[in-house]
């Protein structure tokens, strides 16, 4: 799974879709993740990474990044 090429992230965590026009706005986790997907690194080591830097659990990191890539996807932001 990574992040489709023409997405804009910006490091205050404004994304936009030039394709659809839309926009939205996510935190500081969520820039991360978007800018690991864009180098195409794998949900393990999104997981893996985000366990190292955060204070969760790797099984609520899991479930976490599930609900925000599900919600990426009904976005049209990335490409599975």
């Amino acid at each position: 799974m990574k992040l489709k090429k023409n997405i804009a992230i910006s490091e205050s965590g404004f994304v936009f879709n030039p394709e659809t026009g839309t926009s939205f706005t996510t935190n500081s986790l969520g820039v991360a993740i978007l800018k690991q997907l864009k180098t195409k690194t794998s949900t393990e080591g999104i997981i893996a990474s985000i366990v190292k830097n955060y204070e969760i659990d790797e099984t609520t990191c899991e479930k976490d990044l599930e609900d925000f890539l599900r919600i990426l996807s009904q976005f049209n932001l990335i490409e599975e």
